[in-house]
């Protein structure tokens, strides 16, 4: 369900000391991903949010990175059908009031190949911390120190409860799990 943003908290494959700035990055959103899980009794409701738009820098020689996303929750999807309209009801997201999630990470550092994300998330109106793990690859067809096209895998889980996306605890739990899959190309 929250599914959420963060999708780009983008880490770093790099030659230490390669390079002393930020490199700015689009993301393809077409091959991007940012998906969901949350147990549901003795199930498992999968889902995925579109991404609206993101503002991914990263510096691989260490210094402070950042990575702005927005989501589209009002076109979150479900693998149960009826728990789509669930999650974009008032109980869980509230996508008539609060259509957008947000993930904000801004001076986190990178390593050769991982990363730790911290940020803010914002859902229903409500920002908590975050902390998403990431790991960064150069596109299938690129050369070693190639930067001009990365792949970011980054995970995570955020709590309902904290952003009061509380309906139906009786039967959907309570942590949300997070994967992503950002491509990115350098601008």
């Amino acid at each position: 369900m929250l599914t959420f943003l963060c999708l780009c908290a983008a880490v770093a494959v790099a030659p230490m000391g390669a390079m002393a700035e930020q490199i700015a990055y689009r993301l393809d959103a077409a091959r991007s991903q940012v998906a969901y899980e949350v147990a549901f009794d003795k199930d498992i409701i999968r889902g995925q949010i579109p991404i609206s738009s993101a503002d991914v820098r990263i510096d691989f020689a260490g210094g402070p990175s950042s990575v702005r996303v927005t989501l589209n929750a009002a076109g979150a999807t479900s693998s149960f059908p009826f728990a789509e309209q669930a999650l974009k009801g008032p109980k869980v997201l509230a996508t008539a009031s609060y259509p957008q999630m947000t993930f904000v990470a801004d001076g986190f550092r990178v390593g050769r190949t991982t990363a730790q994300v911290p940020g803010q998330v914002t859902i229903r109106g409500v920002t908590r911390p975050v902390t998403l793990s990431a790991q960064l690859y150069r596109q299938q067809g690129t050369e070693a120190g190639d930067l001009s096209k990365m792949s970011v895998h980054m995970s995570g889980a955020v709590s309902r409860a904290d952003f009061g996306a509380t309906g139906w605890a009786d039967m959907v739990a309570d942590a949300v799990r997070i994967e992503i899959v950002a491509r990115l190309d350098r601008i």
